[in-house]
């Protein structure tokens, strides 16, 4: 293969995923009481018991990642003499976008045969690895990785993602809410919806009285919006909740059943940002979907 496809481990991509596909991955850090950790082996990773911790009170806190992460997972992958395309986290929540284009400016000094392309996918979870997984099946057909890098980027577009939380408390505090006039609590079981944006931030647009409703909402919408379903995997993330994730996979089969879904435990980085309870929904549209309520 002429490149390599590497994201970060905030595109949620189980093990079984990311071996099929070839898709190499960095490591994302959280500090559960001030001690770091990463989660590279998905399987391994016990969603309960890291979820009901923060619901308790523990404090779980993310940092920048820095360019020399990037770096020195960059490096190795030059030196074999391929190129790179990285598959990024949303800049509109995240500053390792921005990383990861000082980390490529440097490595082009050094590397100046090589090629790095990065696509900003203006998502996380699964709206970001679903663009990664369809840059490594267009790596395999043989596409060169101007093109690819290109045609993910009018993918990362149309990827709609939008969820409910049980708490806005965490997208708050972590500065991840971008509409904070739209902040709604938990009183009388008020549940928001937010979305990715245009520019890959997080906003609230609309709010419903109970779990239920909005768990319909969120499939409600998928029908409206989601462009030829049948031939699409669509992506399902949940933070310990996923007698709500299968109901919502259901629903989805209801209308337009897609080709597939891929249903996983929120990621404890971008989990601890989401919080327990969250249920997110990934499905690609058109060029507007980032736009529609």
């Amino acid at each position: 293969m002429s490149f390599e496809i590497v994201t970060d481990t905030s595109s949620n991509l189980q093990n079984s995923v990311v071996s099929e596909y070839s898709i190499k991955r960095i490591p994302f850090s959280y500090y559960v009481d001030g001690q770091e950790h990463t989660c590279m082996d998905t399987d391994s990773f016990d969603a309960e018991a890291y979820y009901a911790k923060i619901k308790s009170g523990v404090k779980v806190t993310t940092s920048q990642v820095t360019p020399q992460r990037f770096v020195e997972n960059f490096e190795p992958i030059l030196k074999e003499g391929k190129d790179i395309l990285f598959v990024s986290m949303s800049s509109g929540i995240s500053g390792s976008c921005s990383s990861a284009g000082i980390a490529a400016n440097q490595l082009k000094e050094d590397y100046p045969d090589r090629k790095i392309e990065i696509v900003d996918t203006m998502a996380a979870s699964l709206g970001e690895g679903l663009v990664a997984v369809e840059g490594a099946k267009l790596r395999d057909s043989g596409m060169d990785i101007e093109e690819a890098a290109q045609r993910l980027r009018e993918m990362a577009v149309k990827m709609c993602q939008i969820f409910t939380v049980d708490d806005l408390m965490h997208l708050r505090r972590g500065g991840r809410l971008s509409n904070l006039s739209a902040i709604v609590g938990t009183v009388l079981q008020i549940k928001p919806l937010l979305k990715g944006d245009s520019e890959g931030k997080i906003v609230a647009f609309h709010k419903l009285r109970g779990r239920k409703r909005a768990i319909e909402a969120l499939a409600e919408r998928y029908d409206r919006l989601a462009v030829d379903p049948e031939n699409q995997v669509v992506g399902i993330a949940h933070s310990a909740c996923k007698k709500d994730a299968e109901t919502l996979a259901e629903l989805l089969k209801r209308n337009n059943p897609p080709k597939d879904i891929m249903l996983v435990d929120y990621e404890p980085v971008t989990g601890s940002h989401v919080g327990p309870g969250a249920l997110a929904l990934f499905f690609l549209g058109n060029e507007n979907v980032r736009e529609e309520n």
